[in-house]
């Protein structure tokens, strides 16, 4: 009688080699932001999101999902897109939040920590109710578009040799407007059922041709555009939701 072959323990590399490589980017971006590299801390999450998108598909593509995988990229997750993008932003402008008194010149550092714990609330929301959402739409911004929109400023206005403490102001809106909308309810677009082994029309290369193209000229207005775009979708979907309730209220 053959004795009951035991299972190996141990963690599937290839997906968990890409998650190891978005945390590094996104504790990469940190530390460039200390030393005052906002441009490399920016490149770094971007890199980061990259990463992000590639170890799940990787994980189903190639059959070594597992808990610990999942729980591993909500780790990295925190890191690179809760974090990350929080201190990134307090290095470069919320630090030159202050004003005289004691409560004020708090703001900046309170408005980093706000990002952080929405990111914080956000993945563990996400988690808790992944098996029960409508995998068509996301329950609030994901951390990645919100750190893509924190980044993408950053990284823009860099760009444009503004610095932080001469827009300090609008990083500040910035910052709680992103928390915010991660812990809101605002519905938004997951791309999940996009199926990209079937046809598309031809016109839908030249697009994404184009979109390279306008990649490739201008990445850091381009990426902030995009991100803050999404971001935004968010309020037009509920919305159009709410003209189309109270429409169907009055028909009724």
């Amino acid at each position: 009688m053959t004795e009951p072959t035991k299972s190996r323990k141990g963690i599937y590399l290839l997906p968990n080699l890409l998650t190891t490589g978005a945390l590094f980017a996104g504790f990469y971006a940190i530390v460039s932001a200390n030393l005052e590299r906002f441009e490399q801390a920016a490149v770094a999450v971007f890199i980061a999101m990259v990463l992000d998108g590639l170890d799940g598909r990787v994980a189903r593509l190639t059959n070594t999902e597992s808990s610990f995988g999942k729980e591993y990229d909500s780790l990295s997750d925190m890191v690179s897109f809760g974090l990350a993008p929080a201190l990134v932003m307090f290095e470069w402008s919320l630090q030159h939040v202050i004003y005289e008194g004691w409560l004020l010149q708090k703001l900046g550092w309170l408005a980093a920590f706000f990002y952080t714990a929405s990111a914080a609330l956000r993945l563990a929301r996400f988690n808790s109710r992944s098996a029960d959402q409508d995998k068509r739409y996301f329950q609030g911004l994901p951390s990645p578009a919100a750190a893509g929109v924190m980044l993408g400023f950053v990284w823009a206005c860099h760009d444009l040799k503004y610095t932080g403490a001469d827009l300090w102001f609008f990083a500040f809106g910035l910052t709680l407007l992103s928390g915010g909308l991660m812990v809101s309810n605002f519905s938004y677009y997951s791309f999940k059922e996009l199926d990209v082994r079937n046809k598309v029309p031809f016109i839908a290369l030249l697009a994404i041709v184009g979109v390279f193209i306008l990649a490739s000229i201008d990445p850091p207005k381009l990426m902030f555009f995009v991100f803050l775009v999404y971001a935004l979708s968010g309020l037009a979907i509920f919305i159009v939701r709410l003209f189309r309730k109270r429409s169907r209220s009055v028909n009724n």
